[in-house]
């Protein structure tokens, strides 16, 4: 039986949360220019605005996972070939740099919670994100951001292996090359997370 949107995502037991939405990752100087390029091509910073805009609006819990490392990398992973590539960047995730910072788009309200990542591939891991959200009786995640190859999936799956709904506006994510990215969603990512569209969830929280 399919499961109703509107119950599923209902503001009294939802949050949503931005994964990597920071413009280091997503803006126009992107330490992952790639992926920057295919996010814009896919207007993941307008809908993931949107739905901001709707969730505080409804009083939904928004959340922003960032992604930092130290000047000097200190305490900084090194053991994946994406830690090492990200570490010849230019662009540095260095803490309180506009680099971390939400596109102003988005921007952080008052009432937004920021959990800065130092270590590891997803937000679960390495943020206070799971007991802040069980505090705040949050059964539901609206996940957003980037990227389906890695951040996302192992967000979705961390989400679900700790009891949680994960939902996941497929125009609000974004994955290099978009082919994959596509085939993700629909063999992979569909089998753990109700996909939708960031307007259905607007609308949901609207309603």
């Amino acid at each position: 039986m399919p499961l109703d949107l509107h119950e599923l995502v209902a503001p009294a037991h939802t949050a949503l949360v931005l994964q990597e939405v920071q413009n280091g990752v997503v803006g126009e100087t992107s330490a992952l220019p790639m992926l920057a390029a295919e996010a814009t091509k896919a207007g993941v910073v307008k809908h993931c605005a949107d739905l901001a805009r709707a969730a505080r609006a409804a009083g939904v819990p928004v959340v922003h996972c960032t992604a930092e490392t130290r000047a000097d990398r200190k305490g900084a992973n090194r053991n994946a070939r994406l830690f090492m590539g990200a570490q010849k960047s230019p662009v540095e995730l260095t803490p309180g740099s506009p680099a971390v910072q939400p596109p102003a788009e988005i921007g952080v309200d008052p009432g937004d919670l920021v959990l800065p990542r130092h270590h590891g591939l997803g937000p679960m891991t390495g943020t206070e994100l799971d007991p802040i959200l069980r505090n705040l009786a949050v059964t539901t995640i609206v996940g957003v951001g980037v990227s389906i190859n890695v951040g996302m999936t192992n967000f979705a799956f961390d989400a679900v292996n700790r009891g949680y709904q994960f939902v996941m506006p497929r125009d609000a994510v974004a994955g290099i090359p978009a082919e994959y990215a596509e085939a993700m969603l629909e063999n992979t990512l569909s089998l753990v997370a109700t996909l939708t569209t960031s307007d259905e969830v607007a609308a949901a929280w609207r309603a």
